[in-house]
């Protein structure tokens, strides 16, 4: 499918990406037309950055000058580390002035989610979990699940999420959806930069972590006083978790199992949403009306900021 050209901002505000695979993307999104800004964002390297910690928070602040034109998106290099160390320079009320309601994509997950909660909980500019230059655009073969619904997502006033996976708990809730990475979450507990969701639907992912980690990031969650005021965790994908002969089947569904007797709200799993190929595009701050049965689950979204 063809997609109408789009003014596209690159910034940088974890780690660097791989040089080849941020410049195959590159190209291949101007050879559809659309035209990058912040290039240098992409090349830029300081000890395992993507740049300074004022070259990367500047990525960001370029968008409360109001003497600069805003793009249609505003897309993540990469993920990794680094985004917590900028949350303090981010201009959060030129961002607001610029930002808020305004119809702009701002995309990106992994490290990315504390720059998506900092922006919520200080400028209540909502935002998209969703692909990032390297590592999905730059994919040898981006997978066209992942772009059909990002394009979907970020052109249309609403749209559902559908999943087939069981489901143990019966929900119909609406509330805010939030979330994104679980470990940036939770890092984020205390702070001025979690924003104080009430009767949200907070969906959760990770990589790489062993299912204690997980379950010790949820209880973190929980003994915060933050899942109490949720109406629903639903759960993405955690992908990369390796058990070990200690482990002596403890999985992670019997951590999920003995999660689910601790929090007292719904867990919904099969969200399509994590370190994966085939990512889907969720809009943080967007109204949410999750539906699920023992069938699976059904989640409509609307009330964010989209390109017309």
């Amino acid at each position: 499918m063809i997609h109408p050209a789009r003014t596209i901002d690159l910034v940088a505000p974890s780690g660097y990406p791989d040089s080849e695979v941020a410049g195959r993307a590159i190209e291949r999104l101007r050879a559809q037309g659309h035209r990058l800004e912040n290039v240098s964002a992409a090349h830029r390297r300081y000890e395992r950055f993507g740049g300074t910690d004022g070259e990367r928070a500047a990525d960001l602040n370029r968008l409360a000058d109001p003497a600069r034109s805003l793009p249609d998106i505003v897309l993540a290099v990469r993920g990794g580390y680094g985004a917590t160390r900028i949350l303090h320079g981010l201009d959060y009320k030129g961002l607001q002035r610029r930002l808020q309601d305004r119809p702009i994509a701002i995309v990106g997950h992994s490290d990315f989610t504390a720059i998506q909660m900092a922006l919520y909980a200080l400028a209540g500019v909502k935002t998209f979990g969703g692909p990032m230059l390297a590592a999905d655009f730059g994919a040898e073969e981006p997978s066209a699940f992942m772009l059909e619904h990002f394009w979907n997502a970020i052109t249309h006033a609403s749209f559902k999420v559908t999943s087939h996976v069981p489901q143990v708990h019966s929900v119909d809730v609406t509330g805010m959806l939030w979330g994104g990475n679980l470990a940036m979450i939770a890092s984020l507990i205390g702070t001025r930069y979690m924003p104080p969701v009430e009767g949200g639907i907070l969906f959760i992912e990770d990589v790489n972590e062993h299912p204690y980690r997980v379950e010790r990031m949820i209880y973190q969650l929980h003994q915060a006083g933050i899942l109490a005021r949720q109406q629903a965790l639903v759960l993405g994908e955690f992908t990369g978790g390796k058990l070990s002969e200690y482990d002596n089947g403890y999985t992670f569904e019997t951590m999920l199992e003995h999660v689910r007797s601790v929090i007292r709200i719904p867990v919904v799993t099969g969200l399509q949403f994590g370190h994966v190929p085939d990512l889907l595009t969720l809009p943080f701050g967007a109204t949410a009306h999750l539906v699920a049965r023992s069938h699976g689950f059904e989640m409509k979204l609307s009330d964010y900021p989209y390109l017309a």
